[in-house]
């Protein structure tokens, strides 16, 4: 099969994956091999091939937004044929302590799509047939790949952040991952508040119906209840913190994260105010976001990208130069 490989000892600065001809993967006990239909490039991926997360092998297929075909190794509930999202998640030891207590998306021993297994940056890939998740009808393969991580952990942010219907929300950056949360706080009936650099997502987010959008310097005038950050910065973690009224929480969205620098407790952390990470998703969390997605009709703005330009997706990804995001066709 053809796919998109990242050597971890490749060092060109503008050149992250060679396509490569590979052994298609071969069928597993508890698996499914799926024939990639579509899969949406994350900003988590360009974390991997530029080194911010360390890496757990010399040669690794990224990719895990993936809309997949089921065509070997079909179950009870997954038939030859059945369209299935595989997202970051892609398995869990399901015997430690975090398992056993609903919070598999902090397992001891998870595996990860794109990162310690091979993703979807490719025409074929493996996923145990239990984190394989039958989607909804009603989006087109291209527009709900990027749900399936961006929609979900942005969906995750928000039950970290504990928000509830009517609050007032901030959210610090405005990539795909806020652009698909801003939908559902709309359908809670929240105050949405954008604080975010470069004048295109400000508009997108004006578009899209956001109370009050700002500068990546500006503070809205009126206290948070909640605020979520998606830019990989201490600095923007900061803002957010000086936004909130007492008791506010700030989640953070984010697997990689710049270093934080000092602030002053007694006039932004004081108060029970409190910061959040957000860390993975859950099977669970990713069954609500997609029936959720369904009954709003979220659709993401989207650009495809053919495999031969996995590349280029990246890039669009890194300059922010792609309205939405960013979404391999093989």
């Amino acid at each position: 099969m053809k796919a998109a490989v990242f050597t971890s000892t490749h060092a060109a600065p503008r050149s992250f994956l060679h396509i490569e001809d590979v052994p298609r993967p071969q069928l597993e006990a508890g698996h499914v091999l799926l024939r990639v239909v579509a899969c949406g490039v994350c900003r988590t991926d360009l974390h991997i091939v530029e080194g911010d997360l360390p890496p757990l092998r010399p040669r690794l297929i990224p990719g895990h937004q993936i809309v997949g075909e089921v065509i070997e190794g079909a179950t009870e509930e997954l038939a030859l044929g059945t369209r299935v999202g595989v997202s970051w998640m892609g398995g869990v030891d399901g015997d430690c302590w975090y398992c056993h207590h609903g919070m598999e998306n902090l397992c001891d021993k998870p595996v990860f799509t794109g990162y310690t297994v091979d993703g979807g940056y490719a025409e074929y890939v493996l996923a145990r047939a239990d984190f394989a998740l039958p989607l909804p009808p009603g989006l087109d393969d291209a527009h709900v790949a990027p749900l399936l991580c961006a929609g979900i952990i942005g969906f995750r942010s928000l039950r970290v952040a504990g928000v509830e219907k009517g609050e007032r929300v901030g959210l610090f950056g405005f990539g795909s991952s806020a652009s698909l949360a801003i939908a559902i706080l709309q359908s809670w009936k929240c105050e949405v508040y954008v604080v975010t650099r470069g004048e295109s997502h400000r508009k997108r987010a004006a578009s899209l119906g956001a109370t009050w959008v700002g500068k990546e310097d500006e503070k809205p005038a009126v206290a948070l209840d909640r605020a979520i950050t998606f830019a990989p910065s201490g600095t923007v973690v900061v803002s957010a913190l000086a936004s909130l009224r007492k008791g506010g929480v700030v989640a953070i969205n984010a697997i990689h994260l710049d270093q934080m620098p000092a602030f002053d407790y007694d006039k932004l952390l004081w108060g029970e105010r409190q910061i959040r990470s957000v860390a993975n998703m859950t099977r669970q969390d990713a069954r609500d976001f997609l029936q959720i997605a369904h009954d709003l009709g979220i659709r993401p703005n989207v650009t495809v990208f053919g495999l031969d330009d996995a590349d280029r997706a990246l890039l669009a990804v890194k300059e922010e130069t792609e309205q939405g995001s960013a979404v391999i066709v093989p």
